[in-house]
């Protein structure tokens, strides 16, 4: 038994599990981007994906100067994370769901059958009335 490098073993495991988290968020990112009508490969370019993730969650683009703050960048995160999943029809669950297991969430975004609602408001309008009035004989 070779005890000279014992933690070599969990280094190498350790390594095959960020490469398979980082090539889930490049995937789900990628499919993300591309049906809210952006550019796939913007999911692989550091600040870029940001600025296109901003847009998707309908946040300016200057936020992403916010997520170098540290323990604001939490909450940055968790609120851009909601306004993506509400820009695809997904509740606020789903959107803490982006934020905290990402590599999941944004995979089921994704792959999964969400369509992305450009112009989507939280908030409610009220109905246009009718310009015509109702036929009355």
């Amino acid at each position: 038994m070779d005890q000279a490098n014992p933690s070599a073993a969990p280094g190498i495991f350790g390594m095959f599990f960020w490469l398979i988290a980082a090539l889930l968020v490049i995937a789900g990112l990628w499919k993300t981007f591309s049906k809210a009508g952006k550019p796939g490969w913007a999911s692989i370019v550091p600040v870029y994906n940001l600025i296109v993730l901003m847009d998707i969650a309908g946040k300016p683009w200057w936020w992403i100067f916010l997520f170098f703050i540290p323990l604001v960048n939490i909450v940055i995160n968790i609120l851009v994370s909601i306004s993506v999943a509400q820009a695809f029809g997904k509740g606020t669950g789903f959107g803490v769901g982006l934020a905290f297991l990402g590599p999941i969430f944004y995979c089921i975004l994704g792959f999964g059958d969400a369509q992305y609602q450009s112009g989507t408001t939280t908030e409610t309008t009220a109905p246009i009335p009718n310009q015509y009035p109702p036929n009355q004989a």
